[in-house]
């Protein structure tokens, strides 16, 4: 008897022994399965483990609630110093930490660690607009702001209806306000609405307009990443026709504020092996992302500037006070 509780023991510790050296680092998405924050943390993590970044498989927590509201609260509150944790986010998260969506938290609560992928974000019209360039588009608005109105999958203050505004400020133009916005329930309802000619353009995200550029249904103006996508070469982006905007939904990570900068610099270094690896760039290809890497100090510096300018715009169009 006392042999077999001997040997009880010694499973139970063995177990538990077991359990905590293969105690896995966690990523929360802020989501219900399925969608970008919850593809994030398991492509991230999958990948992770699979090239030995980490010496067990990524724990994926989904934390719905608020937007991304509950998970940034959480860690904030309860996680500040959890050297283990990293937390899905993209440009969603900077939109509504601007305009304070998240009951008061603001962006520099937490460390933004990098972003290895993203939707570009487009400016497109149909195939029949009169409107053959982004500076056409443009010049429009500013000689009659009321003669274009833009389509949208996203509501009013939302990161769809930024992306135009943020082009028309880079353009000098600076009655934002004047400018004709309609948000509707996804991007291919807003293409519809330019199609069918009840809008005179559509922003949005690339993944939301490749079947309809295959159709033939639209021209893309503008691609509003640093450089062109690749197999969309032709497709021109908005900082080469003279407009200094990067307008893509990043795929990314946050960690808690409270950890070391080691343990920061540790994920940041992390992130860039994936970012490197063969396995990320097949999974941006089945998933039609674009390459945008930015990592540790850079990331957190350009995030910085996003939120600021989001606050801004925000505020001139009356989103927050």
């Amino acid at each position: 008897m006392k042999i077999l509780n001997f040997k009880a023991l010694s499973v139970s510790v063995a177990l538990s022994v077991g359990a905590t050296s293969a105690m896995a680092a966690e990523c929360i998405a802020p989501a219900n399965p399925g969608g970008g924050w919850d593809f994030t943390c398991r492509q991230i993590g999958k990948i992770l483990f699979d090239i030995g970044q980490v010496d067990a498989p990524v724990q994926v927590t989904n934390l719905a609630g608020a937007g991304g509201g509950l998970a940034f609260s959480t860690v904030v509150n309860e996680r500040n110093d959890d050297a283990d944790l990293i937390v899905a986010a993209s440009s969603a998260t900077t939109t509504r930490l601007a305009q304070n969506a998240y009951g008061g938290a603001t962006a520099d609560q937490v460390r933004f660690v990098g972003a290895i992928g993203a939707d570009p974000g487009v400016i497109v019209v149909a195939a029949d607009s009169p409107y053959q360039t982004l500076n056409n588009l443009v010049d429009a608005i500013i000689a009659d702001p009321s003669s274009v109105a833009f389509a949208g999958g996203s509501a009013v203050g939302g990161f769809d209806h930024l992306k135009p505004l943020q082009v028309l400020t880079a353009a000098g133009f600076d009655d934002i306000t004047a400018v004709r916005y309609i948000g509707v329930d996804g991007g291919a309802d807003a293409i519809t609405q330019t199609v069918g000619g009840f809008t005179q353009a559509m922003t949005g995200d690339m993944s939301e307009i490749v079947g309809f550029i295959a159709n033939g249904d639209i021209r893309v103006l503008a691609v509003l990443t640093e450089e062109r996508v690749p197999g969309f070469e032709d497709i021109p982006t908005a900082m080469e026709q003279g407009y200094d905007v990067v307008a893509v939904n990043w795929r990314g990570l946050y960690v808690p504020k409270g950890i070391s900068d080691e343990d920061f610099n540790l994920w940041a270094e992390r992130l860039q092996a994936v970012a490197d690896s063969e396995e990320w760039k097949q999974a941006m290809a089945d998933n039609g992302l674009a390459p945008f890497t930015k990592v540790g100090d850079d990331f957190q510096s350009w995030i910085d500037g996003v939120v600021a300018s989001t606050e801004e715009l925000s505020r001139e169009i009356g989103v927050i006070q």
